[in-house]
């Protein structure tokens, strides 16, 4: 399976990095960040760092998008000390690479096109890369076999305001002509990600594991306090990103249905809310998968075996 992995490194970030370029079933044709969690010029660097520590040189990394088509900057919620808490990366020792994310996704996918073949595009972070490359060269919608993307909140709530999820509030705008553009859309909201909830007994096991890779993402994981047993029903912080590469891996762990969603662009209480309609209330047809469903025991068991092959 040839993916490209568009995002916002980030710890969850990282963590899906990994998980998808220890997986001999993908074929990681790049990776593309944009300005999100932290800056575009952090991203960037965080990205070649992560690639680095898998011992993956031949993986290239690209740096995008700047800021959303529209409105303010939004930061993450834990972006500080560079979005990758207090672990030191190993610097990257290959080349820095020119090109633009936005003319990398059109290039990659373009080309799979003029081959009958498909590319599936996962992002992590703001769809801007992504919005911007299917409105410069719509045609490219024919070599995408879908989007999967961490982004959206339904009955979960929002965890940057009330309603509306990070990923998709920093660039609204940008994860509303996504929906539009009739590519199919697989979203991991947070109604499936609260469930990916990384224990401290899962940590634990994860340390015990050995191997500098999953000592190093132990430390990721916990270095930021990110419990709220009020919310998540017990300790720990989800790990949100990791989703989208192992439904890539093994679909079966998760469950979901078919919806028509809109991304609210106006309103001060809702800007950003994805809002789903299950039941064909409105006669619009489905664009989408939203996921709300996880096998957590299957899914970090997934995670900490090809974190400890890495």
């Amino acid at each position: 399976m040839k993916i490209i992995i568009d995002c916002d490194p980030g710890v969850d970030d990282a963590i899906a990095l990994l998980l998808a370029l220890a997986s001999p079933e993908i074929e990681v044709l790049a990776v593309t960040t944009v300005a999100g969690n932290v800056p575009a010029e952090r991203t960037f660097d965080n990205g070649r760092r992560v690639v680095a520590l898998a011992g993956r040189p031949d993986v290239p990394v690209y740096r995008g998008c700047e800021g959303p088509l529209l409105g303010p900057l939004v930061r993450g919620k834990y972006s500080g000390a560079g979005g990758l808490g207090g672990s030191l990366l190993p610097e990257s020792t290959a080349p820095v690479e020119a090109a633009h994310s936005v003319d990398v996704l059109i290039a990659n996918i373009l080309s799979a096109a003029e081959q009958g073949e498909q590319i599936t595009v996962c992002t992590l972070g703001p769809f801007t890369n992504l919005a911007v490359a299917l409105a410069r060269e719509p045609f490219i919608a024919r070599g995408i076999d879908r989007i999967v993307s961490m982004a959206g909140a339904f009955a979960a709530g929002g965890n940057r305001t009330p309603s509306a999820e990070f990923n998709v509030l920093a660039d609204a705008h940008a994860a509303e002509m996504v929906l539009r553009s009739g590519v199919p859309v697989v979203l991991m909201p947070l109604d499936l990600t609260f469930q990916a909830l990384a224990t401290p007994a899962r940590v634990a096991d994860l340390r015990g594991r050995g191997g500098r890779i999953t000592n190093l993402a132990a430390d990721l994981i916990t270095f930021y306090d990110r419990n709220d047993p009020a919310r998540y029903g017990e300790p720990g912080g989800p790990l949100h990103d990791p989703t989208v590469i192992a439904y890539l891996l093994r679909p079966e762990l998760f469950g979901g249905r078919p919806a028509h969603v809109a991304v609210e662009l106006a309103g001060h209480h809702s800007f950003g809310q994805t809002v789903g309609d299950f039941f064909n209330t409105t006669g619009k047809p489905a664009n989408a998968t939203v996921l709300n469903r996880l096998d957590a025991p299957g899914f970090f068991d997934l995670l900490w075996k090809r974190l400890a092959k890495a």
